[in-house]
């Protein structure tokens, strides 16, 4: 059995930026990357769907110690894999990933203050692994399978169904009727792409999302690139879009109103008047995900008549397309189900501690990224609000903190305990996206105060995170006498 100090587990794009933390924090650390699938990449090497991109700027989407040098802010996947693969050879990482090792279980032992993992392999034998510190990188979502509907009359159709989570590689698309069933960042990105080579894109959304066109190429990074040292122009770039995303947000909390107008003269620009009924939602900005079109893509797709947006209900499919709830019919050789994910935190692991099973829907979430009772475990998980990364650097940071802390007082476990009886317990993630209401009853809560509190703000993560004290009253540190310590 091998014995790590970190096991991560995940080699997605917040699994290699962990270890190169590791790497630049805590070089004397043993470490290894547990990855279920044969190769890195995580969400940018699963999807294969035409025309996937980032759904936020790579400035901010971007590792903060490593500079994106693209031209393009919104970046297509090849091109965010790619950058992912020059991080990992960047700072040796290759050598530390474990391809096909699909963690199942992970135990905890107090008196030995570790972690057991046990992992799956390609072949179907069980890997066992320990490690002080565990590290879950494994993203939010299940990767097996996304999430369709059950639609009335579906087995009568003829066509082809296709999920986006499970491109075909020979889909022959070119000529053909598609309706893309779906209105977030995945149909929007899909249906200008798959326009391109098809008779003709119809996106049915039951419901409009907000949406927002930006420039694909950010002028003022690419001229600060131009004039300034590569690090000091992405750090500007990456500050630059950080503030322009909170205070777009935070004006969609406090004046709703006059952001959906902000919206609204958008899609009126680009489409007239008559369009806006599809892409008006009846909530407000952000309490879903606002999503981005770069270059006005998917409206230069519409204006060309080369896609449409039809905004009804599914009544029944038929053998050659859907009947609407209006009486409309759609005619469709190939209807993709672009209906979104199933939301899996730490990827299905079954957790232990100490012999008894942790049940993740009763803890509390301590500074987004622990679990009350739960030692030496963290995950890393994005923000709703902003670009993924920007909160997994700062926990990996934090992570990286916490074990030199540990190191330099003897401690061998950290556990986040609930010691303030005045703590209530409310939902962790405010979003009404359909991925989180289907789930909401199996997360994590979050807690009323602080540290239990999550605040999806950058700024208040990076005082909390980067620079506040590692010991409060909420983090129980322990010594481990029995423990055999290196000199």
């Amino acid at each position: 059995m091998e014995h790590f100090d970190v096991l991560i587990v995940g080699a997605g794009l917040s699994g290699i930026g962990a270890g190169a933390h590791l790497r630049m924090e805590c070089p004397d650390k043993t470490f290894a990357i547990l990855e279920g699938r044969e190769a890195m990449g995580g969400t940018w090497d699963l999807f294969r769907y035409p025309g996937i991109r980032s759904d936020s700027d790579m400035f901010t989407l971007g590792y903060r110690f490593r500079p994106w040098k693209d031209p393009k802010a919104i970046a297509d996947g090849p091109s965010i894999l790619q950058y992912i693969k020059e991080t990992s050879r960047e700072f040796d990482l290759d050598k530390e990933i474990r391809y096909g090792h699909r963690v199942k279980k992970a135990s905890w032992s107090s008196e030995d203050a570790l972690w057991t993992v046990e992992a799956e392999k390609s072949g179907g034998e069980t890997a066992r692994f320990t490690c002080r510190f565990l590290y879950l990188c494994t993203g939010y979502y299940d990767y097996k399978e996304g999430y369709t509907p059950e639609w009335p009359g579906a087995d009568r159709f003829k066509g082809q169904f296709v999920h986006p989570q499970k491109w075909p590689e020979d889909l022959d698309y070119k000529g053909r009727e598609i309706v893309v069933i779906g209105s977030g960042a995945t149909a929007v990105t899909l249906v200008p792409a798959l326009a391109e080579k098809a008779k003709h894109v119809t996106m049915l959304q039951r419901s409009p999302t907000y949406i927002l066109s930006i420039p694909a190429k950010d002028r003022i990074a690419n001229f600060l690139r131009a004039a300034l040292p590569s690090k000091a122009a992405y750090a500007l770039s990456r500050w630059k879009n950080v503030l322009i995303g909170m205070v777009i947000y935070t004006l969609s909390r406090r004046r709703p109103s006059a952001i959906k107008r902000f919206l609204a003269r958008g899609v009126e620009k680009e489409l007239g008047k008559e369009a806006l009924p599809d892409f008006t939602p009846t909530y407000d900005p952000w309490d879903q995900r606002l999503c981005l079109v770069p270059d006005s893509d998917l409206f230069e797709s519409i204006r060309e008549g080369k896609s449409s947006v039809v905004t009804d209900t599914i009544k029944t499919f038929t053998e050659t397309g859907i009947e609407l709830e209006s009486g409309e019919r759609l005619e469709a050789d190939i209807v993709v189900t672009a209906t979104g994910l199933v939301l899996k935190l730490m990827a299905g692991l079954h957790l232990v501690a100490d012999g008894d099973p942790v049940d993740l829907s009763e803890t509390l979430t301590y500074k987004g990224m622990m679990y009350s009772g739960v030692p030496n475990l963290a995950s890393a998980l994005g923000y709703t609000n902003a670009s993924w990364t920007l909160k997994c650097d700062l926990t990996s940071e934090y992570v990286c903190r916490l074990i030199k802390h540990m190191d330099k007082n003897g401690f061998d476990s950290c556990t986040p305990r609930i010691n303030d009886p005045s703590i209530e317990r409310v939902p962790a993630i405010d979003f009404n996206s359909g991925y989180v209401l289907r789930a909401l009853d199996t997360l994590p809560s979050q807690g009323t105060k602080m540290p239990w509190k999550l605040h999806q703000n950058y700024f208040r993560d990076l005082a909390m995170l980067r620079y506040a004290r590692l010991e409060d009253e909420a983090m129980e540190f322990n010594r481990n006498p029995k423990r055999k310590r290196r000199a």
